[in-house]
């Protein structure tokens, strides 16, 4: 969802860096980027690491809370879909294919977003607080396999951080990765499409590549 769908990641980054800071240290762009994708545990243990502190196990919905409540007012004021995503999902619906939202991000935040695309295009979505361990984990992913009743290998993934397209390649789902770098085992939009963004990607484009990509 976050940075796939919609562009929420340069939001995810502000609230942060905030945190880093509350914690008494701010991130550096590279940690910064170790947690694109994660949980919320893993980018509030990278944010403490960082800053030399410990966190003790009763702290962590405090923080949480403070994040959360800052997201929801980033979400509120500045959430669009993503170029190309709306047509592209209306067309596959229109196919009778069933899509489903699979995210780290909590419900709560989830679903805002899941609405500012446009919920209706979904059969069903799991989020990073409805499985037992998130992303890279392939938790998620067997389960959303698993609520459309299809083998993961016949289930095709868009992913965008590393976490993601590890989560969904140990899944043993076809991956196509919107980033720079993938891991083994998945092909990137650029490579597909020449862009990595979803202007001009049809269903018809979606079925060609699913049957170009081997199953795993």
């Amino acid at each position: 969802m976050d940075g796939t769908l919609v562009d929420t990641e340069p939001l995810w980054g502000i609230a942060t860096y905030d945190m880093s800071e509350r914690l008494g240290r701010r991130l550096t762009p590279e940690l910064r980027a170790t947690t694109v994708g994660g949980s919320f545990r893993n980018t509030l243990d990278v944010c403490a690491r960082h800053a030399g502190v410990q966190v003790a196990e009763e702290d962590y919905p405090r923080h949480k809370r403070v994040m959360f409540d800052q997201m929801a007012g980033l979400l509120a004021e500045h959430l669009t879909p993503n170029p190309g995503v709306t047509e592209l999902l209306s067309q596959l619906r229109g196919a009778g294919v069933p899509m489903l939202v699979t995210t780290n991000t909590e419900r709560e935040l989830a679903a805002p977003c899941i609405s500012a695309v446009g919920g209706h295009f979904f059969t069903d979505s799991v989020t990073g607080d409805e499985v037992p361990a998130p992303k890279p984990a392939p938790d998620m992913y067997l389960e959303a396999a698993r609520r459309v009743g299809h083998d993961p290998a016949d289930c095709l993934v868009f992913e965008d951080s590393w976490a993601g397209m590890t989560a969904a390649v140990d899944a043993g789902c076809r991956v196509i990765g919107l980033a720079d770098r993938a891991p083994a085992g998945v092909v990137t939009l650029t490579e597909l499409h020449g862009r990595n963004d979803f202007v001009g990607v049809t269903a018809d484009s979606v079925a060609e590549w699913f049957a170009r990509l081997p199953p795993r």
